[in-house]
């Protein structure tokens, strides 16, 4: 497998063949460098933030895992006797799902969240869910597309992070964001392991006022279901 274009999978195959040796430095041009540590990413629920725990106890049905990763959500699921579907873009990501899942009633997907047809009880997206959308102008269009893959009565459970406070003014209350951004929740990215560099990719953050207008323009309801340690929060949309 290159490396190079499959970086994050190359890391998770890595730790999960037992080759742990260093984790994934994330880099950004208008945030601080910061670190994924890959033990991190293969959690167990105990080890879960409150968030994330609350999320998989109100998962119901069949559940669609988005950007499945190792298959720390997917693999608690299944444990209780939910029907999955996890879905990751990364190869790496896939072999070592194909590894943790068990239940034959489990599905494993190799796709695009955007190219994926089937429709489901519950989708889930954690660990800033809101970044697949990338931009803020893709925000509404995302939740149209994520709305169809929606059984009549199912839910969307997504976690997102406001990034105000890394701009505000602790004096005045104003921002001091990039004129040349749309949003100050969006960030560019990319990812270095073993001394390779990713592609850099967009990635949004958006605040919980911000998700509900554009999931309203997309006819879905909003609905705040628990705010987390650090100005991070996990919401609920359902058709309205």
């Amino acid at each position: 497998m290159d490396i190079e274009s499959d970086l994050y999978g190359n890391a998770l195959v890595d730790f999960h063949q037992g080759n742990y040796s260093e984790d994934i430095t994330v880099l950004s041009t208008t945030m601080e460098d910061d670190v994924m540590p890959l033990p991190y990413l293969f959690r167990s629920y105990d080890q879960m933030p409150a968030l994330e725990k609350k999320a998989l106890l109100l998962s119901t049905g069949t559940v669609l895992d988005v950007g499945a990763g190792a298959g720390s959500h997917s693999l608690y699921l299944e444990s209780n006797g939910l029907t999955i579907t996890a879905l990751d873009q990364s190869p790496g990501a896939i072999t070592v799902l194909k590894e943790r899942l068990k239940s034959p009633d489990s599905k494993i997907v190799l796709e695009s969240i955007w190219e994926h047809k089937e429709k489901y009880d519950t989708i889930l997206l954690l660990m800033n869910g809101t970044g697949i959308f990338e931009k803020l102008s893709r925000a509404t269009s995302s939740l149209e597309n994520l709305k169809n893959l929606l059984n009549e009565n199912g839910q969307i459970l997504i976690d997102s992070s406001d990034l105000r406070f890394l701009y505000e003014d602790e004096e005045d209350g104003g921002l001091w964001v990039d004129p040349s951004k749309e949003y100050y929740g969006e960030v560019t990215f990319s990812l270095q392991y073993k001394g390779i560099e990713s592609a850099s990719f967009d990635w949004l953050y958006m605040d919980f006022e911000l998700l509900k207008t554009h999931a309203q323009k997309a006819g879905l309801k909003a609905d705040l279901v628990q705010k987390g340690e650090h100005y991070d929060y996990l919401a609920r949309l359902t058709k309205i």
